[in-house]
């Protein structure tokens, strides 16, 4: 058989719709060549007569066996399916999705039961590992956090800001980026952030359009939708790390010198009360956990905030969290309230996650009335800005107090302030250790024992290169750490070409 007959014949033999085109054109120009063409020596060549010749053809031309698969269904098909799945899911199961009183198990094996059956139903062509991976992801979509579940899985990823459907960003290292990820609709947005605040029992909806919640890893959650947030439903996750950071973490990182680890360990041990400050995202909670860390364990702790969040590990610990008024206007127990009532439970210590109003004064009279070593935060921007702050929200209480009364107050419960900064490179920094010492005239007088060396500068990646550094003042609070028989080394407070700063 000549060599152009023997490749129609392969030609002919080739599988349904496998590139005919191709193996036309390829025996046609190898026929040419058998008919005495320019090139036809070549050819003889690549494709002696006889057996051989017979082999090296069938090797060229016929496809190599493959086991039939599925094809995968086009991109927008599949987002389109997804899109109308979802929606059918909701429209079967309504109000079951959000209903506490379902197990998780028994609602996890519905949902897929229903997805399986639509799935199974829908004309697409899915390879079995591409349909087990659909049902995967259709069920983060509706029992988990859709879109938001990869980033929360990501260890790397501190912060989750979702500003509309399109538009997510994440902060990583301190920085902040935007991410690819994004939700079908706005109502796709809206019903996961109706599934988080469902799951700690709050609520969201137009009378009760803003909310702060957790997740079950303890993330803290805000939400806030229309018509309160204009552009659409937004929310913000802060995500903390499922084993607490410790002051040796805070050290690697550069937060802190080991020289404060030392005071602040001593100050915790002596029941000095200590205010956190800081801004937004400096890293105040994160502080809390470290101080709270240096409690005995043999003491009783109560906590109050207004979402659970710390993660102390001592277990003679009570967490008390407040609660909003339900639909219709009652039921709110407020951290004020929550303070109040801690006065009773026997505590050693008092945390209060962060004072924001009213609560300042009864935190005060706590720490003026017996239960020292008490630990709480507020937002701030320099020490003495949160000595200000504190007076402003002590009259929030809506007692007449006179200003020197309420500054009296502050300057007799406070012992210490340590106020954290994030720099510019988006690292978190203590950047003052700041002594609380007392009244001269009308004034609260405040003393750096450590400060941040700004003046070390940066290196060539933006990164500063200062610590925190002694001022070379003792602390006045350091004699009651000698009553306890709490040592300190005499050159933890030697100054390091770091001036004193006396506010």
């Amino acid at each position: 058989m000549r060599l152009s007959d023997r490749l129609k014949a392969a030609q002919l033999q080739d599988e349904p719709g496998r590139h005919r085109d191709g193996v036309a054109a390829a025996g046609s120009s190898l026929d040419g060549a058998g008919e005495g063409s320019p090139t036809s020596a070549e050819h003889s060549e690549l494709a002696p007569a006889g057996a051989d010749d017979d082999v090296t053809v069938r090797s060229l031309v016929e496809p190599v066996p493959v086991r039939a698969t599925p094809r995968s269904a086009p991109p927008d098909a599949l987002v389109a399916f997804k899109t109308k799945a979802r929606e059918e899911l909701f429209a079967r199961l309504g109000g079951r999705l959000t209903d506490s009183s379902l197990a998780e198990n028994d609602l996890q094996a519905l949902v897929r039961r229903e997805l399986t059956s639509l799935v199974q139903g829908a004309e697409l062509a899915l390879k079995p590992d591409e349909r087990r991976q659909l049902i995967a992801e259709l069920t983060d979509d509706v029992l988990g956090y859709g879109p938001l579940q990869k980033l929360l899985e990501d260890d790397d990823v501190t912060e989750i800001m979702v500003n509309g459907p399109d538009n997510v960003y994440v902060e990583v290292a301190g920085r902040i980026t935007r991410t690819p990820v994004h939700f079908t609709s706005e109502d796709h947005l809206r019903r996961v952030i109706e599934r988080i605040v469902s799951r700690v029992g709050r609520r969201i909806d137009e009378s009760s359009p803003l909310v702060d919640a957790r997740l079950e890893d303890g993330s803290r959650v805000n939400a806030i939708i229309p018509p309160l947030a204009f552009t659409g439903p937004t929310l913000t996750i802060r995500k903390f790390g499922k084993v607490p950071l410790t002051a040796e973490d805070l050290m690697a990182k550069g937060s802190l010198s080991p020289q404060m680890v030392q005071l602040l360990q001593a100050c915790v041990e002596g029941k000095l009360n200590i205010l956190v400050s800081g801004g937004t995202g400096t890293g105040k909670t994160t502080m809390l956990n470290v101080l709270s860390s240096f409690i005995p364990h043999d003491e009783r702790i109560v906590t109050i905030e207004d979402a659970v969040e710390l993660q102390l590990q001592q277990e003679h610990l009570v967490r008390l969290e407040s609660r909003p008024a339900n639909i219709e206007g009652r039921g709110e127990v407020t951290i004020r309230e929550l303070v109040r009532n801690s006065l009773r439970m026997r505590p050693d210590r008092i945390i209060v996650g962060e004072v924001r109003g009213g609560e300042s004064l009864d935190m005060l009279q706590a720490m003026n009335t017996g239960h020292e070593g008490s630990l709480s935060t507020l937002h701030a921007n320099t020490p003495r800005d949160a000595i200000s702050r504190l007076e402003t929200m002590v009259l929030m209480a809506g007692m007449d107090l006179p200003l020197r009364a309420i500054r009296e107050q502050i300057a007799s419960a406070l012992d210490v302030i340590v106020h954290l900064t994030r720099l510019r490179d988006g690292t978190r920094r203590v950047t003052h250790l700041t002594e609380v010492q007392g009244m001269e005239g009308d004034i609260i007088t405040l003393q750096d024992a450590f400060v941040f060396d700004y003046a070390a500068g940066v290196d060539h990646n933006g990164r500063f290169l200062g610590t925190t550094r002694p001022t070379g003042v003792r602390p006045g609070f350091t004699e009651r750490f000698e009553d306890l028989g709490i040592e300190l080394p005499e050159h933890l407070f030697e100054a390091d070409l770091v001036g004193r700063s006396r506010w």
